[in-house]
């Protein structure tokens, strides 16, 4: 077990390494410079289609808002958090900078891979949307090949990451919470009430995430908010760590092992990719069934995942972490803390019990990037084997979500994240290659949103 626990370290270390950080950076600079900025030109506009805009007599299976609360229940969860604190331990205070860093590219990244999945969606049997990288390295690049490797790639992580990890990961909080709670009863329990949005399709799961999404990120940030508050006095000293140290590396410090440059940005742009999951094209396949009358309209939507996942989730846990002055300190076991362990020891150094926030946080993340995945997974499987194994993987989805409740996952995490990393080449293949798509698509759009604006103003003159 612990040899194979070490090779899949060595694995995950080589795949998530500089090959594939350069890779995902070259694409995300590539189309930030076709696109002109449209990550900076177009943001307040991406916000406000995202919440406030309907095209519900458009093409699709959900609105643009659901849409976004799909992509962000398989984003905002323990990698927010965990994702955060670990960049942080290993790299430092820097790692937060190339997070953003990470962001900035990653949402014109993230606009071309949505834009392309509506471009390129088709209607199943059962009259649903179908979308995402698999279809456009198909139809757009030509390469069964490439959207093949990718749908298996995403299949298989869905049950890992999206899957086993996440049930695991609500196992573990609420035993913390109710120590003489059976595992079996967890899983049981989750199960249920997976299977039940599950059964019902993309509307179905798209109308639970549309309320536990926003419910669940409102309690965190205002438990991070509260923590930021209450040290208000050290939030300039902690931006300036945060600059000076993505350029110097973070010094040793009490237990603090200090780090590099290298591993600033290494952690920081790989955890930035893992928690906005921009380049790795999975997000898309959710932009694919929103109702809209313009490509370029939802790809905007997608865009701002990134901003609202990074720029503020992100930003916010990587703040509560630099503000308590816990980096360094080790644990009962005596190791240093790290992931959870480092969010936890935070928030309760400032409030009473403040850890409880963190572990009651934990449990809808994780249950919601359950049932983010699980559409991701469904329709991966059906580009593969067609609408009618539709139903197969669900009960097999739905049935592994309680093993993962009750069985040891070291083994599993590894395999997901080595499957994660590899389904990122194929796409960032075909967002290289269908750049000039994206930008003539985005062109055709332009042209129809600055007509608009000028109508908009035109009518606000004569009203």
């Amino acid at each position: 077990m612990e040899q194979v626990i070490y090779w899949m370290d060595r694995i995950n270390d080589l795949i998530w390494g500089p090959p594939l950080l350069i890779l995902i950076t070259f694409v995300g600079l590539y189309l930030t410079f076709r696109l002109r900025g449209i990550q900076f030109r177009r943001l307040w506009y991406a916000h406000k289609l995202a919440f406030v805009r309907h095209d519900n007599s458009a093409a699709g299976d959900i609105s643009h808002f659901q849409a976004l609360m799909t992509a962000l229940a398989a984003t905002i969860g323990i990698g927010s958090i965990t994702g955060v604190a670990t960049a942080i331990a290993v790299g430092g205070l820097g790692a937060l900078f190339w997070m953003w860093i990470a962001a900035l590219l990653g949402m014109a990244t993230k606009y071309g891979e949505a834009i392309l999945a509506i471009k390129y969606r088709v209607i199943d049997e059962h009259g649903e949307m179908c979308g995402g990288p698999m279809y456009y390295l198909h139809k757009g690049l030509k390469s069964k090949f490439l959207a093949i490797t990718f749908a298996i790639l995403a299949a298989v992580t869905a049950f890992g990451t999206g899957n086993m990890v996440q049930s695991n990961s609500v196992a573990e909080a609420v035993k913390a919470l109710v120590p003489t709670v059976n595992p079996i009863w967890i899983g049981i329990i989750l199960m249920v009430i997976t299977g039940l949005p599950l059964f019902g399709g993309i509307k179905s799961i798209s109308k639970v995430v549309s309320v536990l999404v926003p419910t669940m990120a409102i309690f965190y940030l205002i438990s991070c908010l509260i923590v930021v508050g209450i040290n208000i006095e050290y939030v300039p000293h902690a931006f300036y760590m945060i600059f000076k140290t993505a350029f110097t590396g973070q010094a040793a410090a009490g237990g603090f092992l200090g780090s590099t440059i290298m591993l600033a940005i290494q952690f920081g742009v790989s955890r930035g990719i893992f928690s906005s999951e921009a380049g790795l094209g999975t997000s898309s396949i959710a932009a694919a069934a929103a109702k809209t009358d313009s490509p370029g309209r939802q790809a905007l939507v997608s865009m701002s995942t990134v901003f609202i996942t990074t720029g503020i989730v992100c930003t916010l846990t990587g703040l509560v972490i630099a503000t308590t002055n816990v980096l360094g300190l080790f644990g009962p076991d005596g190791t240093l803390l790290t992931g959870s362990a480092l969010a936890v020891k935070a928030f309760d150094s400032v409030i009473p019990h403040g850890g409880l926030l963190v572990t009651i946080a934990i449990i809808p993340f994780a249950y919601s990037t359950i049932l983010g995945w699980a559409y991701y997974g469904e329709k991966s499987m059906e580009y593969l084997l067609g609408a009618r194994s539709t139903i197969y993987y669900r009960v097999f989805y739905t049935i592994m979500v309680f093993f993962g409740a009750i069985l040891n996952l070291k083994i599993v995490w590894g395999f997901a994240n080595i499957m994660n990393g590899l389904m990122a080449f194929p796409n960032l293949i075909g967002l290289f290659l269908l750049a000039g798509v994206i930008s003539a698509e985005t062109k055709l759009f332009e042209k129809l949103l600055d007509g608009e604006q000028v109508k908009d103003t035109r009518l606000s003159l004569i009203n």
